[in-house]
């Protein structure tokens, strides 16, 4: 068959050569070792947790070898795509920090000289590496309908076909001549292109890895579609192209993708481009609270699939990113307690470390690592953090929080900005509550005292309080002074005494201040009682005492 008249009867409309666009897109001329990665989701509406832990492999790959990282949008399958499901991802990546050094950067927007950045943008691109195919004879039209592949199928599954698909003597449009295709098509009927596969079903292909090492698999055979009957191409088309003329050193994707390798090394191939290294990341599971067992984690099943959760809840961008890390890499935990304060991007990365199963999403281990994360912000941080997210997902808290600006940054200072700072707080939707006996408009009395500890005690200690505070106090004078107030009431002030003799006191100074810090903010546990008490006022700290006596009695 006369190939080049084949090329001109499909794509007559195409007038470039794939060497143009070698020259259009010439090599990146970086330095030695420097890897270029890109991250491609498809605008299917939200990004998910797993793309946001690829994206950061891409980033950090590309950042610890001074490379490029390119956000790409594969948007070639319409029927999954929702109205600018674009913006979900970018807004997902701009939340986390996540920056790409080129590619898409908004609806309609982009930056970097490889583009466009949306496969939708690039049909011709395709188009006229799949006319170079056919002109080599390496790719040819399928006049196949749905029904006719769906029989083909049936027959496989019932005959002794080893693998599904369209090869050997079910490729029925593989030979058809010149005179047959030209024909069909003046008839008018749809075509597809596909690969004209030379792969063998007796020999194996073998590639190494970054991850996971050598991996040796059957070569492919399947004739694959290269350009579905709108001319729009399929993913494993158009990625082997724009892989190429974006000049991607490193493929880097989940681990569902190592069975497409053998088609992608033959489609790249079959190109005359020059095979990228592949990298497959492990998925991101969860344990499964009905069985026990590990399963990927689902978009209808779990709301941590989606990173909107992790913002509408208010955990820190910080969090989640070094969350991740301890996922990405097994040395990141003991390279954080040796830099306890340095940034993320400073962390060595390397593929090599990755592990090649499933990596575990536990939320219980992400609020732990959150709390670390917050306990070392400064007060400021923390009070424009919490104000942030208040102002979108709690107006009402935002009005109260930024009232006093000086006074709530004063009340999230409490235990912080110290060798030992409190570890309380894993997410800003907990800060309400945590400090809400601060806010009177937000503060719901109880006098519940402890079990070990009478109302009528309780009363007395409180009278007692009342005459004797005072804000003047240092640390130490106001400690000194709830000590002294002990043995009159029948307390001692010594720990250790009552634990040797229990039955000689009512109880101890812990329990005596545990009611005083009850009646100012009805809890048995919060941060430093003497500076909540200095940002009461003193009266405030009346009141509150007097209600409770009032209460008691």
């Amino acid at each position: 068959m006369d190939n080049k008249k084949l090329a001109e009867l499909l794509f007559p409309h195409i007038d470039k050569t794939p060497d143009y666009y070698e020259e259009l897109y010439p090599e990146r001329g970086l330095a030695e070792g420097a890897r270029v990665t890109r991250f491609a989701p498809s605008p299917t509406g939200y990004l998910h947790i797993g793309g946001l832990f690829g994206a950061l492999v891409d980033v950090l790959t590309a950042q610890a070898t001074n490379g490029v990282s390119f956000l790409r949008i594969e948007d070639t399958d319409k029927k999954r795509e929702i109205d600018d499901g674009v913006s979900a991802i970018i807004n997902g990546f701009d939340y986390f920090g996540v920056e790409f050094t080129e590619g898409v950067t908004g609806f309609g927007t982009e930056k970097g000289a490889y583009g466009p950045y949306t496969q939708s943008q690039r049909v011709e691109i395709y188009q006229t590496v799949a006319k170079s195919l056919v002109e080599k004879g390496l790719a040819y039209p399928c006049f196949c309908t749905a029904d006719e592949l769906a029989e083909l199928r049936k027959e496989q599954e019932q005959g002794d076909a080893l693998i599904w698909g369209y090869f050997g003597k079910w490729a029925k449009c593989r030979d058809l001549s010149f005179e047959e295709i030209e024909k069909n098509i003046a008839e008018g009927k749809p075509w597809v292109l596909r690969l004209r596969s030379g792969g063998s079903d007796d020999k194996k292909i073998m590639f190494d890895d970054v991850i996971r090492g050598k991996i040796e698999m059957p070569e492919n055979i399947i004739d694959e579609v290269l350009l579905k009957s709108d001319g729009i191409p399929t993913y494993h088309f158009a990625h082997a192209c724009d892989d190429h003329f974006m000049r991607t050193t490193h493929v880097i994707r989940g681990e569902e993708w190592i069975s497409s390798v053998p088609k992608h090394i033959e489609l790249f191939r079959a190109c005359g481009f020059k095979l990228p290294k592949f990298a497959h990341t492990p998925q991101v599971l969860k344990i499964d609270e009905e069985t026990g067992d590990k399963r990927k984690l689902s978009k209808r099943k779990d709301p941590e699939a989606a990173v909107s959760y992790f913002v509408e809840k208010g955990f820190p961008k910080e969090s989640v990113l070094e969350y991740l890390l301890t996922l990405l890499n097994s040395n990141f935990e003991d390279w954080r307690r040796a830099n306890p304060t340095e940034d993320i991007s400073k962390f060595p990365f390397n593929l090599k470390k990755m592990s090649s199963s499933g990596c575990l999403f536990d939320l219980v281990k992400l609020n732990d690592v959150s709390k670390n994360v917050i306990s070392v912000m400064t007060a400021q941080q923390v009070y424009e953090n919490v104000a942030a997210w208040a102002k979108v997902y709690d107006p009402e808290f935002y009005d109260i929080f930024t009232e006093d600006p000086e006074f709530s940054t004063a009340a999230v200072n409490i235990d912080r900005e110290n060798p030992k700072p409190r570890k309380d707080i894993a997410k800003w939707n907990e800060v309400k509550d945590y400090f809400s006996y601060l806010y009177n408009s937000l503060y719901t009395p109880d006098y519940t005292m402890p079990e070990n500890i009478s109302n009528e005690d309780a009363a007395a200690i409180i009278e007692k309080y009342l005459g004797e505070f005072s804000l003047a106090d240092d640390k130490d004078q106001w400690f000194a002074r709830i000590k002294d107030m002990c043995e009159p009431l029948g307390f001692t002030p010594n720990v250790k005494e009552f634990k040797k003799n229990p039955e000689a006191f009512k109880g101890h100074v812990g329990d005596v201040s545990t009611v005083i810090r009850i009646a100012l903010t009805s809890r048995k546990n919060t941060p430093d009682l003497y500076s909540i008490m200095n940002l009461l006022g003193e009266d405030e700290i009346k009141a509150r005492l007097t209600k409770t006596l009032e209460n008691l009695k």
